[in-house]
């Protein structure tokens, strides 16, 4: 007869009791991540994964020529709720920038923004975001060139 922390023999109550434990926390745990899942993401990477398959090839080279162009985006906020942007590497003059803002959990609408350039080069949003976390899609038009950035704005 094997003994355990009991002052009494290991009986088959025992083993029922931790099998049964065990199974309820692995079920739990399984439930809970599940729920979590199913919760925070919508499903929908693509619309149509074949037509996102046929895009492929022409994505990757549109990636590679904004890549090419050397320029880079620094996005943060100001105390007024309203969205700073640093273009470096871009033309000084004749840039548009857009973007769009869009909560990462889905819990709040997207917000397009169009910027204004400022004295000191910088670009301002027009409106303000909530409080939050967002990710920022960027957009960048000079002439021909084209560019686009995602990032995250905390």
């Amino acid at each position: 007869m094997i003994k355990a922390f009991t002052t009494g023999p290991f009986t088959g109550r025992h083993i029922t009791a931790i099998l049964v434990s065990f199974f309820a926390v692995v079920f739990a745990v399984n439930f809970l991540m599940a729920r979590d899942a199913i919760s925070t993401f919508g499903g929908v990477v693509v619309e149509n994964s074949y037509v996102a398959s046929q895009e492929y090839n022409k994505w990757l080279g549109e990636a590679a020529r904004e890549k090419a162009l050397g320029w880079k985006a620094e996005a943060g906020r100001d105390a007024d709720g309203r969205v700073t942007v640093k273009l470096t590497g871009a033309p000084a003059k004749g840039v548009t920038l857009t973007g769009d803002a869009w909560h990462p959990l889905g819990r709040l609408p997207d917000q397009p923004l169009r910027f204004t350039q400022q004295a000191d080069g910088s670009y301002l949003s027009d409106a303000t975001l909530p409080a939050g976390r967002w990710k920022l899609r960027i957009q960048a038009v000079a002439g021909k060139d084209k560019w686009r950035e995602e990032q995250d704005l905390l």
